[in-house]
């Protein structure tokens, strides 16, 4: 060992530590960052995938309800959440809770993976106008209204034998 001047490897007089070595507890927190990164970014695209259930569950719901009945209770409720919330251009809270965890796994955006190609488009079209969420909602009125209005006059009319 040279005196004054340690070389990558060799250990340091008096201190026992290997000199060029990154110390072994040093590299565990960005181990752990990484973990947490990725379980964040994961949970930004359930809390996606749950926001694109629901969005059909609210579009498409009234067709369960014809073979379920019992769900209309569950349906009802979101389907009103979700005609009020296009009427009146409030933000779904699952969208603030989305972009926190995207944002906390290192993520800004939507860019490179399947959920956010194909998902994120359909839930956040671009260049989306008040105009248009109001006539989503209304669609979506109209679609289960008509739907509902089917299943209440299949229900009415007497069974062919």
């Amino acid at each position: 060992m040279t005196k004054g001047k340690e070389q990558p490897g060799e250990t340091h007089e008096g201190s026992g530590r290997i000199t060029g070595a990154r110390p072994q507890a040093s590299r565990r927190p960005l181990a752990q960052e990484a973990v947490a990164a990725m379980i964040f970014r994961l949970s930004a695209d359930l809390v996606l995938m749950v926001h694109l259930a629901f969005v059909l569950f609210v579009a498409l719901g009234g067709l369960l309800v014809l073979s379920r009945p019992r769900i209309a209770r569950l349906h009802l409720p979101a389907l009103a959440w979700g005609a009020i919330s296009e009427f009146l251009g409030v933000i779904c809270p699952l969208t603030p809770i989305e972009t926190a965890l995207r944002e906390l796994g290192g993520g800004m955006g939507y860019e490179g993976d399947f959920i956010g190609h194909y998902i994120t488009a359909l839930l956040y079209p671009s260049g989306l106008t008040r105009g248009d969420q109001v006539a989503l909602g209304a669609g979506v009125l109209v679609i289960n209204a008509a739907v509902y209005g089917y299943g209440l006059l299949k229900k009415r009319r007497p069974h062919e034998p």
